[in-house]
């Protein structure tokens, strides 16, 4: 079973060197940004600068909808023979909001609240951001499901970084 990895920055080489994924997301702000670790192919590096805001009012370099787009070509890209590592700065908002969008688009329409409760109960400290979820419902055409089903889990417990998780793929039938 191939799973997607959620880390915060500080884990990211640990995780390469230890379970080996081949593909890489990066969430960091614009001036935080990294250039790709040892182990990884660039060509399987998704670099998303982006600063992690609720709305797109609320700050410089908010997520839009070519993030997104960009975010979903590239876990449609991925075969899922090795882990996915998907990173963001604490490992809380950034990085589950795109964990659940890619999981969301590669189960299919229903299983939104299915894979936010797995989320929930892997990761309690999972706080999924809701501007990039809002996008993914829209692009995804998932009719609200997906928001709701981040609300309904609510906010994570609040940590300064959270611990890395593991995500593995839901087997449906889109």
């Amino acid at each position: 079973m191939s799973l997607i990895l959620v880390t915060p920055l500080s884990a990211i080489e640990d995780t390469i060197r230890s379970d080996r994924p081949s593909h890489l997301v990066t969430l960091l702000s614009p001036e935080h940004m990294i250039e790709t670790p040892e182990g990884i192919a660039p060509d399987r590096h998704l670099k998303l600068a982006m600063n992690d805001v609720a709305d797109e009012w609320a700050g410089e370099s908010p997520p839009h909808d070519s993030h997104i787009d960009a975010l979903l070509d590239f876990g449609r890209g991925w075969d899922a023979q090795s882990p996915m590592l998907v990173h963001c700065w604490a490992g809380v908002s950034r990085s589950t909001a795109a964990a659940y969008i890619l999981l969301c688009d590669r189960a299919g329409k229903g299983a939104e609240i299915e894979i936010a409760r797995a989320i929930r109960e892997r990761a309690p400290h999972a706080s999924p951001n809701p501007l990039m979820v809002r996008l993914a419902d829209d692009i995804l055409g998932r009719g609200g499901r997906m928001v709701s089903a981040v609300d309904q889990i609510g906010r994570g417990i609040i940590v300064t970084e959270g611990k890395r998780v593991e995500l593995p793929l839901i087997a449906r039938v889109k």
